[in-house]
């Protein structure tokens, strides 16, 4: 281990930097990646090259593949990274090669109120503060193609109000004609910034384009960082870009990035984006951090070009998706495997009794808050009213035919008696094994157990398989994932979803799989409703298209692209010591 642990278990940052973090030439070669196939981005990260998956194109899947789910969080989370990264950890100290595969944080929420994403205490990947921050640019890369694009798109409709015709025809180009009511393309930062959610362009007179109404997402909620994680090389990834559709035109057809003529220059800013970056555990297991789509409105899943690679140097690639199993989880199976034709050998769900409180009728948990006694102290109750969350997101593993472990995430203020409660419902619901996972104090050592019992479900024989088929309609999958993933009675569509899917359908995007934003809080689409809520009616608000990335997302609820700040944010105690250049704060 490349740290010494310590009891009490010091901060993140704290056991980050006491780390001795080996050459990542060094992690990458014990891998069988060479020098010559990774660029370097100072000693301790790097990117593999494309060229790497081409010269070991003809190398077999040999690894067994994890994907690491969870129940319906809590706003603190529920430690999936940690459970992540320890698992990668645990098996390695039973004598297998893992491989850890997550995604790179937004710097929005790490200086919100989340915090760092790295995992937690001896379960980290390091450094910790670069990959917290801006690790190798990637989502500052992902930013500067978005605007592009929507600069662009403003200044054709700029120029296309003032000249006729024959002035584009002379140019080469064509009018393309674009409803300014119907411009589907925002702008993104990679900040949390609420008064940029709604804004009016081009006031201040004709000089300064149209006057149109438009707003900011998040960077990582555009559609070119979903198109980023799930190509599987550079002309998959201009091809993808090309496809994504920015407007609708006057006559009701789709204008695309290909039609205004930025595809190709927004896959130049993508050129090393699109290049995995490698980092590694406290344990000195090699970690992919690449991509970071949001995971509500995208699927909220690594890249897949990084499993692609990982799969051809491992035993074990441990992968995560993003919330639990009715969001990240589905989305994993019915998105990125689809796409990467690799599916899972194996699921673990992350639970805890905090959670499971809180799903049993505890008070509300708020961010910065006080926890209630009912859950710093025993109330096995409590815990077993709630195992009906724990149950549903097993249900929901097992429907897709891969078989499940539960990970119980340990907190001090556990007992025994609860554990008990939950391993006692997992196993009559399924789970192949119900584990307490103690890695966030003790590291690799504290997941072996869980790392014994993945091993065992990764031999069991298992069918796997998406959830629905292409060829339903848009509304008959839409249907299908309400009613039997999230148990619903029935769904019921506004006037504006209806009229989205008539004309996607009409344009023919109805065969594309289905990308469900909804809260990450409930089962349903509400967050009050805890548990595993049933007979509820699934409202679709509107139905939305993301045809690089390959999907239609339909909006259940109120669905935020760009986070606020709170009145006290993350950023408060953050700094650096401008001697040393050290950083404090950053969790």
């Amino acid at each position: 281990m490349s740290v010494e642990k310590k009891k009490p278990v010091p901060s993140d940052i704290e056991i980050a930097q006491a780390a001795v973090i080996k050459p990542i030439v060094q992690v990458a070669e014990d891998y069988g990646i060479c020098d010559e196939c990774i660029d370097h981005f100072g000693k301790y990260k790097a990117k593999v090259r494309l060229e790497f998956l081409k010269q070991n194109a003809g190398l077999p899947k040999r690894a067994k593949y994890i994907d690491v789910t969870a129940i319906t969080p809590t706003p603190l989370g529920e430690g999936k990274t940690t459970t992540t990264v320890g698992l990668t950890q645990g098996l390695g100290r039973i004598g297998k090669k893992a491989i850890a595969a997550i995604r790179q944080p937004s710097m929005g929420p790490t200086f919100g109120i989340k915090g760092g994403a790295a995992g937690g205490g001896y379960s980290q990947i390091v450094p910790m503060e670069d990959f917290n921050l801006h690790l190798t640019g990637d989502i500052h890369a992902v930013a500067a193609a978005h605007n592009l694009c929507a600069t662009a798109l403003d200044a054709r409709m700029y120029h296309e109000s003032r000249w006729s015709d024959e002035f584009f025809k002379k140019q080469g180009l064509t009018k393309l004609n674009i409803d300014k009511y119907q411009v589907l393309w925002r702008r993104v930062m990679d900040m949390n910034d609420r008064p940029l959610r709604d804004i009016v362009l081009g006031i201040g007179g004709i000089d300064n384009g149209p006057l149109r109404q438009s707003g900011f997402d998040i960077a990582v909620a555009s559609e070119v960082m979903a198109i980023l994680a799930l190509s599987k090389d550079l002309r998959d990834l201009r091809e993808r870009i090309g496809r994504i559709v920015i407007a609708i035109d006057k006559n009701g057809k789709a204008v695309t990035t290909e039609d205004l003529g930025v595809a190709g220059a927004m896959t130049i800013l993508l050129k090393d984006a699109i290049k995995p970056n490698i980092l590694q555990t406290l344990e000195e297991q090699l970690a992919f951090v690449h991509a970071g789509p949001f995971a509500n409105i995208a699927h909220g899943n690594s890249s897949v070009i990084a499993d692609l690679i990982a799969v051809k140097v491992g035993d074990y690639v441990v992968t995560e998706s993003g919330f639990g199993a009715d969001m990240g989880f589905e989305k994993f199976v019915d998105i990125k495997c689809r796409t990467s034709g690799i599916f899972p050998d194996a699921a673990v769900v992350v639970a805890t009794v905090r959670a499971l409180k809180m799903h049993g009728g505890g008070p509300k948990v708020t961010p910065g808050k006080a926890l209630g006694r009912e859950y710093t102290e025993e109330n096995v109750e409590l815990v077993k009213k709630g195992v009906a969350n724990l149950v549903a997101h097993l249900n929901i593993v097992r429907k897709f035919g891969v078989p499940a472990v539960v990970a119980i995430n340990a907190f001090p203020t556990d007992t025994q008696a609860e554990w008990d409660a939950i391993k006692d419902a997992a196993i009559k619901a399924g789970a192949v094994d119900a584990v307490v996972t103690k890695n966030w104090a003790d590291g690799g050592d504290g997941a072996v157990e869980l790392a014994k019992a993945v091993v065992k479900a990764a031999e069991m024989p298992s069918d796997v398989r998406p959830f629905y088929p292409l060829d339903l309609s848009i509304k008959e999958k839409i249907e299908r994932i309400a009613r039997e993933v999230y148990g619903a009675d029935h769904v019921a569509y506004s006037a504006e979803a209806d009229k989205a899917i008539d004309k996607f359908s009409e344009l023919g995007y109805d065969r594309l799989p289905i990308c469900m934003a909804k809260t990450q809080y409930s089962l349903s689409h509400d967050p009050l409703l805890k548990g595993a809520p049933k007979g509820f009616i699934f409202p679709v608000n509107d139905v939305r298209i993301a045809a690089g990335a390959g999907f239609v997302y339909p909006l259940s609820g109120e669905i935020n692209t760009m986070p606020g700040l709170s009145s006290k944010p993350g950023y408060h105690g953050m700094d650096i010591d401008p001697d040393t250049g050290r950083i404090t704060g950053l969790s």
